[in-house]
């Protein structure tokens, strides 16, 4: 295996009940992340980590494997480098390349996905991750401005842009991730991706917003199954 995908899909989530089981377009949240990188040229393994005997079941029918995600890393304190390692650690060699996909993100940009895998099998990044350029003047709760000085309003184009992580993918060079264990390290990269791929559902308005952008979004990863690979 010289690149696998591991999508992390706990049960338990509170904002939106059972949200990696939600559709979007009719599909599950965990079946259209398993989909997408199973259209991705250069993934050559699809896994799902969970602690969800429903979320395994789905999974294994889009033609992922399926990863068995122990208690203590499946609560809500637990984080995704937890689970990550963990998948890694249940293969009997190392892949050179670990993509982190999130269900959570409906609308996987999979030639930037490409690209950025590509980037990082060919040794320019050690992480590149998917985000959008932004221009978005950001301040605190307390008034402050955070990439800005309040006192000065420059136009769009005298500025330059600031990247916002969308959370769809992270692409890590395994072995360095192992040594981190943590998703950021070395050498950082950002694979920009399109605006309207960067929804992220964590609440039922953006599950609603998501279904609605499906009916204008082109996604012909989403009749790939991970058995083809």
């Amino acid at each position: 295996m010289n690149t696998i995908a591991v999508i992390p899909a706990r049960g338990g989530s509170k904002g939106v009940p059972a949200k990696n089981l939600q559709p979007v377009g009719g599909v599950p949240l965990v079946v259209r992340a398993v989909r997408a990188a199973a259209s991705s040229a250069l993934v050559d393994e699809v896994w799902v980590s969970t602690d969800d005997d429903r979320i395994a079941d789905v999974a294994r029918e889009a033609g992922a494997g399926v990863i068995d995600r122990p208690a203590e890393l499946a609560g809500d304190e637990a984080g995704s480098e937890a689970a990550l390692l963990h998948a890694l650690d249940q293969f009997d060699d190392y892949p050179q390349v670990l993509v982190f996909i999130q269900a959570t993100s409906p609308f996987i940009d999979v030639p930037a996905l490409d690209s950025a895998i590509e980037r990082v099998r060919d040794g320019e990044n050690d992480v590149v991750f998917s985000a959008v350029e932004t221009y978005e003047f950001l301040w605190t709760a307390a008034g402050e401005g955070i990439n800005h000085d309040p006192s000065t309003r420059p136009r769009r184009q005298d500025r330059e842009p600031h990247y916002r992580e969308t959370g769809a993918f992270y692409v890590l060079d395994a072995a360095g991730f192992i040594q981190a264990r943590h998703r950021f390290f070395g050498s950082i990269g950002i694979a920009e991706v399109d605006q309207r791929s960067a929804i992220e559902i964590d609440t039922l308005t953006e599950l609603e917003l998501a279904n609605h952008l499906e009916e204008k979004w082109e996604t012909p990863w989403l009749y790939q199954s991970a058995a083809t690979k």
